[in-house]
């Protein structure tokens, strides 16, 4: 460096004024208290008004209707009809073979006949995944105003290459699991747990607008329900 490039750098030449005075104002702004934290002003709604649900059931409804929206299929079941349910959404589809967590509570499967489950251990190759014919799955929370189940990789969910290869997600949903809005999720999941939000299908749009379902998780997703 040579002596006016190090004046500069100092402070001390030409400019370098300037930007030692922009520094110091900048530090009384801050004051004491820099390097800590502001509160962040979070002024957006945290629960659902009124209008958009009074009750439970309102709740329940708003969730099929987004669910709906979003261009995925939903049912409601009774805890009884779950297996039912399960094997009826799956023979709907001519599944044949599908993939689902190791600890997927053996009852949403019980009445399976003719379609081949894989448990995910030892983790199945990516390959077996494209070939399968769904995924089943539970979830972690799911949210009335936007239609979309979190999975958090805990119990009944699996690892996430499980809802990300295979080209249909039938995903089961507690009733109890249901929150109204993104606030009332988030406190209820482990921000340090690899969530995956989904809100559809998969979905994307190119330069040309086009909408194109599948190329970053399934196709197709189905939601049951389930009244506890």
């Amino acid at each position: 460096m040579d002596a006016e490039a190090a004046v500069t750098a100092s402070g001390e030449g030409p400019g370098g004024g300037s930007r030692a005075e922009v520094l110091r104002r900048v530090r009384e702004a801050l004051g004491g208290d820099r390097g800590t934290r502001p509160p962040v002003p979070r002024r957006y709604p945290r629960r659902l008004t009124e209008d958009e649900a009074g009750n439970r059931a309102d709740v329940l409804a708003l969730f099929t209707e987004r669910v709906a929206d979003n261009r995925a299929s939903v049912r409601h079941v009774s805890a009884d009809e779950l297996g039912t349910a399960v094997a009826a959404a799956l023979w709907g589809r001519e599944a044949k073979q599908i993939v689902v967590p190791a600890d997927l509570p053996f009852g949403w499967l019980a009445e399976l006949d003719g379609v081949r489950a894989l448990a995910d251990t030892p983790a199945v190759d990516v390959d077996t995944l494209a070939a399968v014919d769904g995924v089943v799955t539970g979830c972690a929370a799911a949210i009335a105003l936007t239609g979309t189940v979190v999975l958090d990789g805990g119990r009944a969910q699996g690892r996430r290459a499980l809802t990300a290869v295979p080209g249909y997600h039938l995903c089961v949903v507690h009733a109890d699991q249901i929150v109204g809005t993104v606030p009332e999720a988030v406190e209820r999941l482990d921000p340090a747990r690899p969530l995956t939000w989904i809100s559809g299908p998969s979905a994307t749009h190119g330069i040309e607008m086009v909408r194109v379902e599948g190329v970053h998780g399934p196709r197709h997703l189905e939601v049951l329900v389930v009244e506890d």
